[in-house]
């Protein structure tokens, strides 16, 4: 796969964050949002600086108005503290209002941007990755941003700018207790750099847990039925238990280590206030400082301890910020499908002439899947493809679809190379009937009209009649607004496979993809939906896929693929005539069906 490694399963190798690449990704984003984040600065400095007039007026309190009778002073210094404290009180709600909008909105965009991007990732990708950690880092590592253009940062900046403002403060009243206080301030900066250290793997590690375990439970909701149709339930469980403990002792250590972070900072504070006893009760007692002095020196002590305590809190958040991009870098450096498509020719129109010259496939190197394969099919043609699992068909039809492109050769769609137009335009063309039939969560007409939704009620209820819907949905109180439930739930497997088919139909493709289109319909719903294939199938290109040979008699060519290749290719005439693969394969099912229903105690030859 191109790019970066994708995003693990459980047991996957741990990468290291990439801290070049993150902060190269959180530059952008707080220089994309520079207005608003300078307000925001200007509102915490402001904020900052009218929270140093209350403990400013302290020294003056004590010193002038108490020490020397100055009480015309009170009142001033009252009104003063008042009107500081109602700056404060409004500048933090409008950062609140500046930097809180400002966040929301970031993070949103930050999803759309990833799941955009997700969407456009080849499908092998999802093959190999989790759903869950999909989600994961389209929901909760997008969250992490808020405190890189949020609060967070400009809190940051303040807590500095307050720090520096208050020892510039403290130097002034006493340069040898500033001293001392600045080398056990050093000290904690010293373990606070550590704890960072230690605390960045196991913020990224709770990413990969959380995206494991909602991956697996997904895995395991989705896939209900067969849980219990096994009697797993005790099963999956300890899996996901096995999982959130796992999670829990992530967050465990992840908590000890803020936590140490949280009583270093507590013995610092601690540490300042002994030696403010020692060093500064010696100078009040030599009249090195005044009483007013020392009280205001207390108050702007409390000015820088606390931005460093409140740092050690951001950083800690920044630094899960940060780890949170790093994985998100990971998904976008995966190269998108429909990369260089800029370049690639327009594709308006398609009859549905599709060529395979000499492709080869292959999903690891070095081990083929498709060798040397050539046919034409031509413009509104059927094409059925026959071969045992595994001999290469779905991965043909996955070429057709251009899931995947060729490790060799080339496909051509009406004369135009198909790596050389654009991929929404071809795909615009498709109707695809899977054998694994998704429905969404929806109601019956949303289904339909999926591929074209503004389809009117009528378009829709047109298309579900020739794929004999009718029959089901008339049944329903609803109607065609019945809501099908997760996955089409609520409605049977022959249910939801004529709701695809009536899907394709609306669709009104070039290319019309069939891969067991009929396998969930019993023998008489088969045969009345053969008739409404038949009709969509006219003038339409059509691939299918049927391990019934008997739906496929009518193809204008059989492909008979074995271990990746094409072995034969004729009319089901010719191909019986012949007497090659295709005719085994053709003996061999009417004798199972003749055993079905003729002698049913007869043992099966051999074939």
């Amino acid at each position: 796969m191109a790019g970066a490694s994708s995003p693990s399963s459980g047991g996957a190798t741990k990468t290291p964050v990439n801290w070049s690449s993150a902060w190269t990704e959180a530059r952008s984003l707080v220089w994309a949002r520079r207005g608003r984040l300078t307000i925001g600065l200007g509102l915490m400095l402001i904020n900052r600086l009218a929270g140093l007039v209350l403990p400013g007026t302290s020294k003056f309190l004590v010193d002038d108005v108490i020490g020397k009778g100055r009480h015309e002073w009170l009142v001033p210094l009252a009104v003063a503290g008042g009107a500081a404290t109602i700056v404060q009180s409004a500048t933090s709600f409008a950062l609140s209002q500046v930097l809180g909008v400002a966040a929301q909105r970031a993070i949103t965009e930050m999803r759309r941007d990833v799941q955009r991007h997700v969407a456009r990732l080849p499908v092998r990708y999802f093959d190999s990755t989790q759903t869950g950690v999909l989600i994961s880092r389209v929901m909760t590592d997008a969250e992490g941003i808020r405190n890189l253009v949020g609060t967070g940062l400009v809190q940051l900046v303040g807590g500095l700018v307050t720090a520096a403002l208050a020892l510039g403060v403290l130097f002034y009243l006493n340069w040898r207790l500033t001293a001392i206080t600045l080398v056990i301030l050093g000290a904690f900066g010293g373990v606070m750099a550590y704890a960072f250290a230690r605390l960045r793997p196991l913020f990224r590690e709770r990413g990969r847990i959380n995206a494991d375990v909602t991956g697996r439970l997904n895995q395991s909701l989705g896939g209900i039925r067969i849980v219990k149709a096994y009697t797993a339930e005790t099963r999956e469980r300890r899996v996901f238990a096995h999982g959130v403990h796992k999670l829990l002792r992530n967050i465990a250590t992840s908590i000890t280590g803020v936590s140490a972070v949280t009583a270093a900072s507590t013995v610092v504070v601690g540490l300042i206030g002994v030696v403010m006893i020692i060093v500064g009760g010696g100078a009040i007692i030599d009249g090195q400082m005044t009483l007013g002095d020392f009280v205001m020196y207390v108050f702007f002590t409390g000015l820088v301890a606390a931005p460093i305590v409140q740092i050690a809190s951001i950083g800690t958040q920044i630094t899960e910020a940060f780890a949170g991009l790093d994985r998100i870098r990971e998904i976008r450096a995966v190269t998108p499908e429909d990369a260089g498509d800029e370049r690639r020719g327009s594709l308006d129109r398609v009859r549905g002439e599709i060529e395979f010259e000499r492709v080869w496939f292959e999903y690891q190197p070095g081990v083929p899947v498709l060798k040397d394969v050539s046919f034409v099919a031509p413009a509104g043609s059927t094409t059925a493809l026959v071969g045992a699992s595994g001999s290469g068909k779905s991965t043909l039809i996955g070429l057709v679809m251009a899931f995947n492109r060729p490790t060799a050769g080339r496909i051509v769609v009406d004369g135009h190379e198909l790596s050389d137009v654009k991929l929404r335009d071809y795909r615009a063309h498709l109707g695809v009937v899977l054998q694994d039939n998704f429905l969404f969560d929806g109601t019956i007409a949303d289904n339909i009209r999926y591929a074209r939704p503004h389809a009117t009620l009528d378009e829709v209820r047109a298309a579900g009649r020739v794929a004999h819907c009718e029959e089901f949905v008339q049944r329903f109180t609803d109607g065609y607004e019945t809501v099908v439930g997760e996955r089409g739930v609520r409605l049977s497997g022959g249910q939801r496979q004529r709701v695809a088919i009536a899907r394709a139909i609306l669709a009104s493709p070039a290319v019309l993809i069939l891969d067991e289109a009929t396998s969930s319909l019993d023998s008489e719903s088969e045969a009345l939906i053969q008739d409404g294939l038949a009709a969509l199938r006219a003038g339409r290109t059509t691939f299918v896929i049927a391990h019934r040979l008997s739906t496929i008699q009518a193809a204008d060519q059989i492909l008979v693929l074995e271990d990746g290749r094409l072995v034969e290719r004729g009319t089901h005439e010719e191909l019986l005539a012949v007497g090659g693969r295709y005719r085994q394969l053709y003996d061999k099912q009417y004798r199972i069906v003749r055993n079905r229903f003729v002698n049913p105690g007869e043992e099966l030859e051999p074939a």
